[in-house]
């Protein structure tokens, strides 16, 4: 018999006791989601909490899953406030989400081409860093949506339905969050976008 491809059907065996099938799930989003709770958060350590502690929640309530959505958009929403949960929680510590402008968290490295010349990718590696500055610079509403929608892949529904709001807020956010993005950026050094 072969393996389920579809998510929920990943999860219909899981229901069922099959770990290697909830193993399938963890290892199809694990990455997406750490990417994404990383530029949330700013700390791939703290990202990667947040990710396996998504993981834990949607085992414990594998149960009452129901395939209402997508399962992405539900696991992407979970993340989504446990993520918002450790901002608030960290501003309340008095201990700020800080986002490094180096390499040492594990960060992917940009791709290098072998025929990309050296002030090329001196230059990307700038432009890589502004982005990362600029994303800390958003508000987490403004950031979500904007990580979700161009580093994702999500579409204005799917959005919609993680932040819970009307795809038309979804729309106007993402507006405001490149135009504040464009604008972080000149004022970091970056020319107009």
């Amino acid at each position: 018999m072969s393996k389920p491809t579809d998510d929920w059907d990943l999860i219909a065996q899981a229901k069922l006791g099959d770990m290697d099938a909830f193993a399938e799930l963890v290892a199809r989003y694990q990455r997406p989601v750490i990417h994404f709770c990383q530029r949330m958060v700013g700390s791939r350590q703290d990202a990667e909490d947040i990710a396996q502690d998504s993981f834990v929640r949607v085992y414990r309530y594998l149960d009452r899953l129901e395939p209402a959505a997508k399962f992405s958009t539900l696991l992407f929403g979970i993340a989504r406030n446990l993520a918002l949960n450790f901002i608030r929680d960290s501003g309340r510590r008095g201990r700020t989400v800080t986002h490094s402008l180096t390499n040492d968290d594990q960060r992917e490295q940009l791709i290098e081409d072998e025929h990309l010349r050296p002030d090329r990718a001196v230059r990307l590696k700038e432009i890589d860093e502004m982005i990362e500055a600029g994303l800390a610079l958003l508000s987490p509403k403004h950031r979500e949506v904007l990580i979700l929608r161009e580093l994702q892949g999500m579409d204005y529904s799917s959005i919609a339905e993680v932040v819970k709001c009307r795809k038309g807020t979804v729309k106007s956010r993402i507006a405001r969050a490149r135009e504040q993005l464009r604008l972080h950026m000149e004022r970091l050094g970056g020319e107009s976008l």
